[in-house]
C-alpha cells in the first residue's frame, strides 16, 4: 500500500503548498510506472502552472525525473564534454554548424536532439533530409562517435528520462505547456541524464520563441542555470532575439544548405554571429583555449561535419531534396523592411509540409521558406520577399495567406535590434 495518494499530491499544490522531497519522488516514479493516471497528472501540472515551484522542488521534481530512467556514462571520452540546447525558434539551424566546429575545437559534443512540432524545426528533420543519415544510436555506439570523431547529433534513447517523456506529451494537450519549473525540468532532466560535463543554453525570446517575454525568459534561463549548477553541470544561458527569422531559410533541406554554407565559411551574418558566440561559450565552459572564428574560417569544421555525418549513415556529398513547386511573394508597397514576422514565416514554412501538427505526421525535406529581404532592406512594388516551396500546390493558397502579412514595410528604417540580450551564469 502505497504511504500516498495522488489526489492528495494535487491537493496539496492546489492549495499552495510545497511538496515535500517524499511526494515529488513518489508522484514521478508512480507516473512513470503508470500508477499515476494521465488525468491526475495533468491536473497536477495545471496545479504546478498556476501555482508554481520553489527552487528546491524544481531541482528535486529534475533529479526525479533524471532517476526515472538510466544516465549515459562519458568518462570514457577523453575529451572535455560540452552541449548545447536551444529553445527553438524560426530557422534555428545553429546546432548543424555548432556541433562539428565545437569538435573541431578540441571539445566532444553529446548533442541529443529532436523533432519539430508546430511552427518550431527539428534538428532531426533537418539531418534526415540528408541521403542515408540515421537519427538512432545505440549508447555504446553514441559513446564511440564522440571519441572517434568529437560529433554527435541523435535521438535520446528511450530509457533516458521516461518520465519527461511521458509528461512532454501530456503537456502538449493539456494547456500546460508554459509552466516554467515543468520546461525547465524537462529540459535539465534530458541534458543532465545524457552525461555532459557542461552545457551552453540558448533562450530565445520573442515572436517566433516559446517565450515571448524577455522577463519570463529571464526565469527560465535562471532555473535552468541553477538546476544545471545543482547536478554539478558547469552551465550558462544566452537569451537571444527570435522576433524575425534566424538566417534566410526556414525548412529541412534549405537549412542544412544554408548551414553548409556558414561550415564553408560564408553564410548569413546573424547565423555566424550566434554560432561564434555559443562556440565560444562552450569552449570557455569546457575549459578550452581555441578561436572558434579560425578554425571555422580554416576549414577544419567542414571536416569534422562531414565525419560526423559519414559516422551516422549519410552521404555529406549527396544532393539534398529540393522541393517540385515553388511561388514568390512580392510586395506591393515601397518602402523599407521595418520587420519580418518569425511566428508567420515559420507557420507558413509548416503550412508547406516543412513541420507537423502531430508528432507522427511525416514532414516534406524539400519544403521551407527562402527570406529574400531582411528588415532594413529597401524594396519597390514587385519585389520578391518571400520565395514558398512545397512539394503539394495545394498547400500554397494556405501559406501564401499566412505570410501575406509576415513582411511588414514602411516608410521608416527600424532601429537596429541586437541578437543577443542577455547572458545568464
Amino acid at each position: 500500500m502505497s504511504e500516498f495518494a495522488a489526489v492528495d499530491v494535487i491537493r496539496a499544490k492546489r492549495d499552495g503548498h510545497t511538496l515535500s522531497d517524499a511526494q515529488i519522488d513518489w508522484v514521478v516514479d508512480a507516473y512513470t510506472k503508470g500508477v499515476v493516471a494521465d488525468e491526475q497528472m495533468s491536473a497536477l501540472a495545471m496545479a504546478i502552472l498556476l501555482r508554481g515551484m520553489t527552487p528546491a522542488e524544481i531541482a528535486r521534481w529534475t533529479a526525479a525525473m533524471i532517476a526515472s530512467g538510466e544516465r549515459l556514462d562519458l568518462s570514457a571520452v577523453t575529451r572535455p564534454t560540452v552541449d548545447k540546447h536551444s529553445t527553438g525558434g524560426v530557422g534555428d539551424k545553429i546546432t548543424l554548424p555548432l556541433t562539428p566546429l565545437v569538435a573541431a575545437c578540441g571539445a566532444a559534443v553529446p548533442q541529443l536532439s529532436g523533432r519539430g512540432l508546430g511552427h518550431t524545426g527539428g534538428t532531426l528533420d533537418k539531418l534526415e533530409s540528408i541521403p542515408g543519415w540515421r537519427a538512432g544510436l545505440s549508447n555504446d555506439e553514441f559513446v564511440r562517435q564522440l571519441q572517434d570523431v568529437g560529433a554527435v547529433i541523435c535521438a535520446a534513447g528511450d530509457g533516458l528520462a521516461p518520465a519527461d517523456r511521458k509528461l512532454y506529451a501530456l503537456r502538449d494537450v493539456t494547456g500546460t505547456v508554459e509552466a516554467i519549473p515543468l520546461i525547465a525540468s524537462s529540459i535539465m532532466s534530458k541534458k543532465i541524464a545524457e552525461g555532459t560535463g557542461a552545457l551552453v543554453l540558448d533562450v530565445k525570446v520573442g515572436t517566433g520563441a516559446f517565450m515571448k517575454d524577455v522577463d519570463m525568459a529571464r526565469e527560465l534561463a535562471r532555473t535552468m542555470v541553477e538546476l544545471g549548477k545543482a547536478h554539478q553541470v558547469r552551465t550558462v544561458a544566452l537569451l537571444t532575439d527570435m522576433n524575425t527569422p534566424l538566417g534566410l531559410a526556414i525548412g529541412n533541406a534549405v537549412e542544412v544548405e544554408e548551414s553548409l554554407e556558414v561550415l564553408a565559411g560564408g553564410g548569413p551574418a546573424d547565423v555566424v554571429e550566434l554560432t561564434l558566440a555559443l562556440a565560444r561559450e562552450m569552449l570557455a565552459a569546457a575549459g578550452l583555449d581555441a578561436d572558434p572564428e579560425k578554425v571555422l574560417q580554416s576549414g577544419a569544421a567542414m571536416d569534422s561535419w562531414k565525419a560526423m555525418i559519414r559516422a551516422q549513415g549519410g552521404d555529406p556529398d549527396a544532393p539534398l531534396p529540393t522541393a517540385r513547386e515553388t511561388e514568390v511573394l512580392r510586395a506591393t508597397t515601397a518602402g523599407v523592411v521595418e520587420s519580418i514576422d518569425a511566428l508567420e514565416v515559420g507557420l507558413a514554412a509548416w503550412r508547406l509540409g516543412a513541420g507537423r501538427a502531430r508528432k507522427e505526421d511525416p514532414v516534406s525535406f524539400g519544403a521551407g521558406i527562402m527570406l529574400k529581404v531582411r528588415p532594413g532592406d529597401t524594396v519597390a512594388v514587385g519585389d520578391p520577399l518571400l520565395e514558398l516551396r512545397t512539394d503539394e500546390g495545394s498547400r500554397i493558397s494556405a501559406a501564401l495567406a499566412g505570410a501575406d502579412g509576415a513582411v511588414r514595410i514602411s516608410q521608416n528604417a527600424p532601429a537596429p535590434t541586437p541578437l543577443l540580450i542577455d547572458r545568464i551564469a
